[in-house]
């Protein structure tokens, strides 16, 4: 149910979603969904010419690169993941070379994917995470199975080592897998198989099936983004949307793959085919947002790793699209009256999307929602499928 006059995207400056019915026969009446892309000031920057020259926007650059430099792990975390990630992988890349007498489970490859592998993860979070493919169907206890393999191979492997008491492993078990970790670093080891096993799986004896089309997915995404956003600048913009999602309610369904896809729209989608400068780019992710990017009717942005016109956004719920527009309809003003250090949480000041606050002597009062969940569905009312329920192919999961 939307409030009149309050529809998201379409009373509020962005997409008019409207549509009238024409009169007629049987199937003069059946709406026809044609998607739009929100306003996009870089897009029509040939129709809007500017007239003045660009403001000197040197702080705010400032404020993102310190941002991301604060967001980034430190040397000491980058040594202790990357450490414990290859002595993992070592063992993995024998068991799939020699696996010996170790016949439960046949393994085909090993990939990094996730936020390591990218280049992209955060302080404070130091998770890498691996996709093993298996030939052999994906049992319920292969993880268990397969993480003991490992850990009593890392532990032969360690044996001439003098391992100080942080970095002393330790083996837990997940319904994705099996991680292994110390008090420094964790990786999480994640069981897939092949495709064409896929059909074949059996729900009481196998691991779920979305389990493993999500890590198949993770796979997907980590290729698409080493050939397509490698720019440095992307995976600046990448962290500070990751912070923002964990900051701000509104914004916390965009997960990392559509933070990444949204960093990279953001900054490659433009007439020139350039990277544009990151300062512009922020400020252009809550133009886009609050212009209706992520709300029904919109284009959005497309998934480059799935078969079809499959718009991201539509994994979050319809309340969950509206809450994430509504955000940013009031941190896009918020910005624009100079309060960056606000968004970016060098001042914390988690209520600025939700209370009014004055920028010298301009008042900023928070949105709406314009999305009301009906408390129940009316005969003959059809069916909305411009929402999803959050259970989808995404890589949420993954760091």
């Amino acid at each position: 149910m939307v409030r009149p006059g309050l529809m998201r995207g379409g009373g509020r400056g962005g997409m008019g979603m409207g549509m009238r019915g024409v009169r007629g026969g049987p199937f003069m009446n059946k709406k026809t969904f044609l998607p739009r892309h929100p306003f996009d000031l870089t897009l029509a920057e040939l129709a809007f010419p500017r007239v003045q020259p660009v403001p000197d926007d040197t702080v705010l650059t400032n404020a993102l690169l310190k941002r991301s430099q604060d967001l980034t792990p430190t040397a000491q975390e980058q040594t202790a993941i990357s450490n414990l990630v290859a002595k993992v992988q070592g063992v993995l890349d024998n068991i799939v070379i020699a696996p010996g007498d170790f016949t439960k489970c046949q393994l085909e490859e090993v990939r990094q994917v996730g936020s390591y592998k990218k280049g992209t993860m955060m302080a404070g979070n130091n998770v890498a995470d691996v996709v093993i493919i298996l030939k052999s169907f994906p049992t319920k206890d292969c993880g268990e199975v397969l993480g003991k393999k490992v850990e009593e191979d890392l532990k032969k492997s360690m044996k001439t080592e003098v391992v100080p008491k942080a970095e002393a492993l330790s083996l837990s078990y997940s319904e994705k897998g099996f991680e292994i970790s110390n008090s420094l670093a964790k990786v999480r080891c994640l069981i897939a198989t092949l495709p064409q096993n896929m059909r074949k799986l059996e729900a009481d004896k196998h691991l779920d099936f979305k389990v493993i089309q999500n890590h198949l997915a993770a796979i997907r995404h980590t290729r698409w983004f080493e050939e397509n956003a490698h720019h440095s600048t992307i995976k600046v913009l990448i962290r500070i949307l990751k912070d923002l999602a964990r900051r701000f309610d509104g914004f916390k369904p965009l997960n990392p793959w559509i933070c990444d896809l949204l960093a990279h729209s953001a900054i490659m989608n433009n007439p020139s085919r350039q990277a544009l400068p990151v300062n512009v780019a922020f400020r252009r992710v809550f133009q886009l947002l609050a212009s209706g990017l992520f709300v029904p009717g919109s284009a959005g942005i497309t998934d480059p790793c799935e078969v079809g016109h499959y718009r991201v956004h539509t994994t979050m719920t319809l309340v969950q699209q509206d809450e994430c527009c509504m955000t940013a309809q009031t941190l896009v003003r918020v910005l624009a009256h100079g309060g960056y250090k606000h968004i970016l949480g060098f001042v914390e000041n988690s209520t600025v999307a939700k209370e009014m606050s004055v920028w010298d002597g301009v008042v900023v009062s928070p949105m709406e929602p314009a999305y009301e969940k009906p408390s129940e569905k009316k005969d003959g009312e059809e069916e909305d499928m411009e929402g999803g329920d959050g259970d989808t192919i995404d890589d949420d999961t993954l760091e």
